[in-house]
């Protein structure tokens, strides 16, 4: 009865072929249009996160500065989230942060309840094609960056290497972790590249030994970052244990009183390689999504890490534990990894061959 009443009800605007087609058709329509507003509902919901755990996922042990940074932002940032999850950091090392970075872009989950903190050289190595590499940068969803740093060379006040120059005449020995990170990629395009005299050990498991191993003599200095004027770091210059070589920019870094690397290249080619390798410091402590987390997700995460950089509690603690907060947002630090994608292959082969071991 009802059919015939919906028949009869378009008979004055249809055929009897094209009523026919709406009563078949129209039901399955409604049913999947039912289904797909639900689902949509599901997805888009503002407490999505209400309930639920995120996990923060970081490629170093324990204590490390990209683990400490995570740490600070996990303990804010939950706030900024609707629903205001819980949030458990986990450490993943190894592999100088590639056991992590793949983890995140093969395994964690792709629903927006993972994220995570690893090596701004991640991308670096992707594009240099480094082993064990399973993933790729241009399809990670950025969320931003709290800091941006500088990387430098450290040496002992012990090592007897007062300026650049004595880089090119007798052998320091750098202490490095290995794996794709810029620590250890940074003395051995060093050496290959501008041809200084370095006795590159690698195997410690973490830049904090390898400051541990210069405070012991084992070493006589290393590559690392350095955030702004009053970050820890300086007080190592500060006490006199060790002393700045040079900065990896290409510009000088004021207060930093040395100069760039850059004062020291000879050639066009060896500019255009230190300056691929300078790159990747803009990406300060890059935080990311893994793939294909659905993209109003993407958009509330970037929005809580923007707020959380002017959160007040959280700049307070920051400052507290010596962080410069610079931040930069998760748009910038995609479009930072788009531009390193496009770096030139003639480049990318030049930085092989530099960054490779003896």
């Amino acid at each position: 009865m009802l059919v015939r009443k919906w028949n009869f009800a378009f008979s004055r605007s249809y055929s009897g072929v094209r009523r026919r087609k709406i009563v078949i058709v129209l039901p399955w329509l409604l049913a999947l249009a039912g289904v797909a507003v639900a689902q949509g509902a599901q997805d888009h919901a503002p407490d999505f996160y209400r309930g639920k755990q995120l996990k923060l996922i970081v490629g170093t042990s324990s204590g490390q500065d990209y683990d400490l940074w995570a740490r600070l932002i996990g303990r804010h940032i939950t706030r900024h989230i609707p629903g205001q999850p819980s949030l458990v950091v986990e450490n993943m090392p190894g592999a100088g942060h590639i056991v992590a970075t793949n983890h995140l872009f093969g395994v964690a989950p792709k629903d927006g309840t993972a994220i995570g903190m690893v090596s701004r050289g991640m991308t670096d190595a992707a594009i240099m094609r480094v082993r064990n590499i399973r993933f790729e940068p241009g399809r990670f969803n950025w969320l931003g960056s709290p800091e941006v740093s500088h990387r430098v060379m450290f040496v002992s006040a012990a090592s007897g290497i007062a300026r650049v120059a004595d880089l090119f005449e007798r052998e320091l020995i750098v202490g490095a972790p290995g794996g794709g990170q810029g620590v250890t990629a940074a003395p051995i395009l060093l050496k290959n590249l501008l041809g200084m005299k370095l006795k590159i050990v690698t195997g410690y498991r973490s830049p904090g030994e390898v400051v541990l191993a210069v405070t012991r003599g084992e070493v006589g200095g290393l590559v690392t970052t350095v955030g702004g004027p009053v970050s820890a770091r300086r007080q190592w210059v500060a006490d006199g244990k060790m002393r700045v070589l040079f900065n990896m920019e290409p510009g000088r870094v004021a207060w930093l009183d040395a100069p760039t690397i850059f004062d020291f290249a000879k050639t066009e080619e060896q500019r255009q390689v230190l300056r691929f390798f300078a790159g990747n410091t803009r990406l300060g402590r890059p935080l990311m999504a893994p793939p294909e987390v659905p993209a109003e997700r993407v958009a509330l995460l970037r929005r809580a890490f923007d707020a959380t950089m002017k959160d007040a509690a959280f700049l307070k603690e920051a400052q507290t534990m010596g962080f410069e907060v610079s931040p930069q947002s998760g748009e910038q630090i995609a479009a930072l990894v788009r531009a390193a994608l496009a770096t030139p292959e003639d480049v990318v082969r030049k930085a092989q061959r530099a960054a490779t071991p003896d």
